[in-house]
């Protein structure tokens, strides 16, 4: 036994920890629990826990259901919303095959194997999430059918005493409770919504430090009578919600991505990660922005990146350079924009990073930046520029993917072939289902 299982044992015992929670997601990102007895914990970091992956969307067919849940002790952590009375705790675990091998369908082995690939390539990913989401009075609606949100306020607003301001503070001291540390937070551009960006950390525990966020979120707007939700896009009029994240590789202590005395000092691996970034991105829309209602987000403007580009500072662009000082090698980074609150963490990680390394690999040229707002630019314009449009609907993004040689690498058969199966089912639901917009618009006038 390792020190950190002795750790987790130890810690168990002492803080008279009643209930471990083995977490895991599924392909779509959603998260999985099952209670452990604490004396069951010791045998279970031996032999794992047996269970049914065939009633888990995406993890196995009913003919091979048999998986194994293997606990990741680095992860443990005491769940402070559940208080000292009956102290749980948690643990992320891995997906197994009954041979004890990683599982093909384990969202979080697929990034794990990308994490692999950049280390054979002599880097280490790090990552750094700005997580937007709305705050909303409850899941009852308006009179007009809209979500009721908890306040009127806009981008870095200070309202004294607000609801916002209020939940925000409680949702920082649980995150650090559990041991994810947050850079800052503020209120967004839209009513109710806010953004918690969490410091750097390495990819793997990024998606998982994203998987406890979502849950921490959730629980503090219970314990305040509130709503909280990831979902992209839940007002027509305000901003939708994003994941913007910023991605860097080292090697070693050395920042890969810095040149002193270059363009925007980005050096040679830094063009070809974001070269490969964009050329790619169309085939793994699908995974950065899985429903339906996330390209009402993407093409209903407020900053939100429909087209392939890339600029210095350019807030409309895919991917951003962003500003940092110069004396600073080790800040130099570059920011996705693509990827919506609603995302898969493991796959959306998985997919760009991947993506980024084939064009290290193979040298790809990057397209010239722009600097003007990608928005604004005629339809002619933007093709003199070269810039192509993403996927403008879920339907439109699985085709692409569906197509791509590289996303089938990236996830494996298995993850690509039950991915596109959930969300063809969705948009099969949702493109027969008569919308209020339609009823109101076609009703009386034909």
């Amino acid at each position: 036994m390792d020190r950190q299982q002795e750790f987790v044992l130890r810690t168990i015992e002492e803080r008279d920890v009643r209930f471990v929670r083995l977490w895991f997601t599924d392909v779509v990102g959603s998260l999985k629990s099952v209670a452990l007895a604490p004396a069951e914990v010791e045998g279970v970091f031996n032999e794992g826990l047996g269970f049914d992956g065939s009633s888990i969307e995406g993890l196995s067919r009913v003919f091979e259901s048999d998986m194994l849940l293997r606990p990741d002790p680095s992860s443990f952590q005491i769940l402070p919303w559940r208080g000292e009375e009956e102290p749980t705790s948690r643990m992320f675990c891995d997906i197994l095959t009954p041979d004890q091998e990683p599982a093909a369908a384990d969202p979080r082995n697929v990034l794990r194997r990308q994490l692999d690939v950049a280390g054979e390539m002599g880097f280490t990913c790090y990552t750094h999430p700005e997580v937007e989401f709305y705050v909303l009075e409850s899941q009852d609606l308006d009179s007009d059918g809209s979500p009721i949100p908890v306040d009127r306020a806009g981008y870095f607003d200070h309202v004294t005493g607000s609801v916002s301001q209020d939940f925000r503070r409680h949702t920082v001291n649980m995150l650090e409770a559990v041991g994810i540390s947050v850079e800052f937070s503020h209120h967004e551009a839209g009513p109710g919504q806010n953004e918690i960006d969490l410091r750097y950390a390495d990819a793997l525990t990024t998606a998982d430090n994203i998987m406890t966020f979502r849950t921490v979120i959730k629980e503090v707007a219970i314990m305040q009578g509130k709503y909280a939700t990831f979902m992209p896009k839940p007002f027509s009029e305000h901003p939708g919600s994003g994941m913007h994240t910023h991605f860097g590789l080292f090697e070693g202590d050395t920042n890969a991505f810095f040149a002193p005395n270059t363009e925007y000092n980005l050096s040679t691996t830094a063009r070809q990660f974001i070269a490969g970034v964009l050329r790619h991105a169309p085939e793994f829309t699908a995974v950065t922005n899985q429903f339906v209602n996330s390209y009402k987000r993407l093409w209903g403007g407020g900053e939100a990146p429909s087209h392939v580009s890339w600029g210095h500072n350019n807030r409309s662009a895919l991917v951003r350079v962003p500003l940092y000082k110069p004396t600073k090698g080790g800040s130099a980074r570059v920011e996705f924009r693509g990827i919506d609150s609603g995302a898969n963490p493991y796959l959306a990680y998985a997919a760009v990073l991947g993506a980024g390394l084939k064009g290290i690999r193979e040298g790809y040229e990057l397209m010239e930046p722009v600097g003007e707002d990608v928005w604004s630019l005629t339809t002619s314009e933007r093709k003199a520029l070269g810039i192509k449009p993403l996927p403008g609907t879920l339907h439109e993004a699985l085709r692409q993917m569906e197509d791509s040689e590289l996303m089938a690498e990236i996830l494996g058969e298995q993850v690509l072939e039950n991915f596109l199966r959930n969300k063809q089912q969705e948009w099969d639901e949702y493109r027969v289902n008569v919308s209020p917009f339609e009823i109101k618009r076609y009703l009386g006038l034909i």
